[in-house]
C-alpha cells in the first residue's frame, strides 16, 4: 500500500484508496443531508453495497487512517475529522478493451473499442487495460453493470484480491479466495453461488482490479 513521506512536523499517514473516497463522501453527504451519521447499513444502501460488512470495513480503515472517528458503544457517533489531500493528478489514457462478466461468464473481446483516462500513479505501475463490467454479481464491491474497471495486467495475485480470469475460456471478475489447496472466485451478490476451481477446471490471472469508473462515455 502507498504511503506518503514523513514531512517535518508532519504525522505519518497512508493514502486513501478510491474506494475509501467514495466511502468519506457517501458519509459527508449523508450528514448533510439527514444532519445525523449513518448506522452501516444506511451507509451499504447509500453506496449500493449488498451488506452493512462491507462498509464496515471501510469505516475501518478510514478511522485507521485518522479520516473518521467513532466514539465506542455509541450510535451514530461516526464523524469525518480530516479531508484527504487534492493535488493536481496527470491522467494517462489506457485502452478499453470490450466487456467483461460480472455474473453470467462471458468472453471478453479483445479488440480496442476506445480510451479511459486513468491517474498516472495507477497507470504506471504496470501495464494496465479498461473493461466493461456486465452483470451484478460484484455489485456489493461497487462494480455494477456498465461500470469500467481498471485491470493492471498480472499472471498472479493474492487472496482478497478482485482480479480478471479466465475460466475455462470465458473471463469474470471475481474476488479470489485462496485456502490451502482450495481456490474460489467468489462474488460479492449473494444471488450468484462461488466459482469452485477444482483439477478439471482451467484457470488463469489475467489482472488485478486497481480501479473502478462508472461510465466511459464511449
Amino acid at each position: 500500500m502507498a504511503k506518503h513521506k514523513r514531512g517535518r512536523g508532519r504525522p505519518f499517514v497512508e493514502e486513501i484508496t478510491d474506494s475509501q473516497r467514495r466511502t468519506l463522501r457517501a458519509i459527508q453527504d449523508f450528514i448533510a443531508h439527514r444532519k445525523y451519521a449513518p448506522s452501516m447499513q444506511e451507509l451499504a444502501d447509500a453506496m449500493g453495497l449488498s451488506t452493512a460488512a462491507s462498509a464496515h470495513e471501510q469505516v475501518i480503515q478510514l478511522e485507521r487512517k485518522g479520516y473518521v472517528q467513532r466514539e465506542p458503544r455509541k450510535a451514530r457517533s461516526l464523524a469525518v475529522i480530516r479531508q484527504p489531500e487534492e493535488a493536481a493528478t496527470e491522467l494517462m489514457p489506457v485502452p478499453l478493451v470490450g466487456s467483461v462478466a460480472a455474473g453470467p461468464l462471458m468472453l471478453a473481446e479483445e479488440n480496442v473499442i476506445g480510451e479511459v483516462l486513468v491517474e498516472s500513479n495507477v497507470a504506471k505501475r504496470g501495464r494496465c487495460f479498461a473493461l466493461k463490467v456486465t452483470g451484478e454479481s460484484m455489485k456489493g464491491a461497487g462494480l455494477r453493470d456498465g461500470y469500467v474497471v481498471i485491470v493492471r495486467q498480472q499472471p498472479v495475485a493474492e487472496n482478497g484480491d478482485i482480479i480478471v480470469a479466465l475460466v475455462d475460456g470465458e473471463a469474470t471478475v471475481k474476488r479470489l479466495y485462496i485456502r490451502g489447496d482450495q481456490i474460489e472466485l467468489r462474488p460479492e451478490n449473494p444471488r450468484y453461488r462461488p466459482l469452485v476451481i477444482d483439477g478439471e477446471t482451467e484457470m488463469s490471472i489475467v489482472g488485478k482490479v486497481v480501479a473502478v469508473r462508472r461510465s466511459t462515455g464511449v
